[in-house]
């Protein structure tokens, strides 16, 4: 059960159409997969999403990191020296979906070589998640247009919609145009990306009250600190850390200092061993938690309702599992349904997936 060898393969699957939000947008998954490779001949897999407006990695970043620093510390070590292996990747600042896919990979080896699946594993408590799906900036009329069809076709109640933008009144219509078009039987909440300024943010939220929103994310930047607890203290709805909140001590300092009341926990960016530290921290401090979507492709989703269904407090919110629906292609043998607004864990070891060479073939960037 040693590791022999890491890979890191770039890849790039186009989306169908953009994703588009306050710090940016998407137009084609330039992704990292990544394959630990053990002495046994077992092999495990997860997905790493450079998002560098947000963390600052790159593709060829995630790439030349695993090759030249990673790959090194962790080759030797066996699948279950996770501490001593979190220990050496942590040496190097920054870095988390290279780190997280690492440590996923890892998890996935461990599960195929014990042939067990990983949320068994992590915690066992279900089987699948409630699902919900990203709304990205459009018309009003686009996004409702989305938002029925996920819902005809997936099943899907649960919708987070993009704001951020100015005017506030652009995203504010949008929201209201979606409560007025869905009914009061699908559930909304916000997402601002940093986007607003704090007083921005309290203004938009007074605009859509009575509209049922659930929870309010990363409205404001997070180093407005006066400005982001004034925001906070005035809320009627769960805050959500997510950018702000990475590490299980960023966690303590927002929810501490104010700043959140509940936190999204992305395995593309903890991977599941320290997604695992923040679920244990956010059961203690009584929060409520979104398993949160790095525009992840199927892989990388598989990889969060994995963890999300592992515990009962992860399980309880419908997860953003969706964003794969928009992709082209992806890499998959068997792709990935969405059935009555559920997502299932595979069946499988580990996390119960197989590549298709083919398709890696196909979109890899490396040969």
């Amino acid at each position: 059960m040693k590791i022999a060898r890491v890979e890191a393969i770039p890849f790039a699957i186009p989306y169908r159409k953009p994703l588009k939000f306050a710090s940016g947008e998407v137009r084609v998954a330039e992704h990292v997969l990544v394959r630990v490779h053990t002495d046994d001949g077992v092999v495990g897999v997860a997905e790493a999403p450079p998002r560098p407006f947000t963390y600052g990695e790159t593709q060829s970043g995630i790439v030349a990191v695993i090759e030249q620093i990673f790959a090194p510390q962790v080759i030797g070590l066996s699948l279950l020296d996770r501490e001593v292996m979190a220990t050496r990747l942590a040496r190097t600042v920054g870095n988390p979906a290279a780190k997280a896919a690492i440590d996923m990979a890892v998890w996935d080896a461990l599960g195929r070589t014990l042939d067990v699946q990983v949320t068994e594993l992590l915690g066992g408590y279900t089987d699948r998640m409630r699902v919900s799906h990203m709304l990205g900036f459009d018309a009003p009329e686009a996004m409702v247009a989305e938002a029925e069809r996920m819902r005809e076709v997936h099943g899907i109640t649960t919708f987070k919609v993009k704001v951020g933008r100015r005017p506030v009144s652009l995203d504010t219509a949008v929201v209201r145009a979606l409560r007025e078009g869905l009914g009061e039987d699908v559930e909304l909440y916000v997402d601002g990306n940093r986007g607003w300024t704090a007083s921005e943010s309290a203004k938009a939220m007074r605009d859509m009250a009575g509209l049922g929103l659930s929870f309010a994310e990363e409205l404001c930047p997070a180093d407005d600190v006066l400005g982001r607890r004034w925001l906070v203290s005035q809320l009627d709805v769960p805050f959500i850390a997510d950018e702000s909140a990475v590490t299980p001590a960023d966690v303590t300092r927002e929810v501490l200092g104010g700043s959140a009341t509940a936190i999204s926990i992305k395995t593309a960016r903890t991977g599941f061993t320290q997604s695992q530290r923040t679920h244990h921290l956010a059961e203690g401090l009584g929060l409520e938690v979104v398993m949160g979507n790095q525009i992840d492709g199927q892989l990388g989703s598989i990889c969060t309702v994995a963890f999300g269904a592992s515990y009962r407090l992860t399980s309880r919110r419908a997860g953003e599992l969706s964003n794969f629906l928009d992709m082209s292609d992806d890499l998959l043998t068997e792709p990935l349904e969405i059935r009555g607004g559920e997502l299932a864990i595979r069946p499988g070891a580990g996390l119960g997936i197989e590549l298709d060479p083919g398709k890696l073939a196909h979109y890899r960037q490396d040969r």
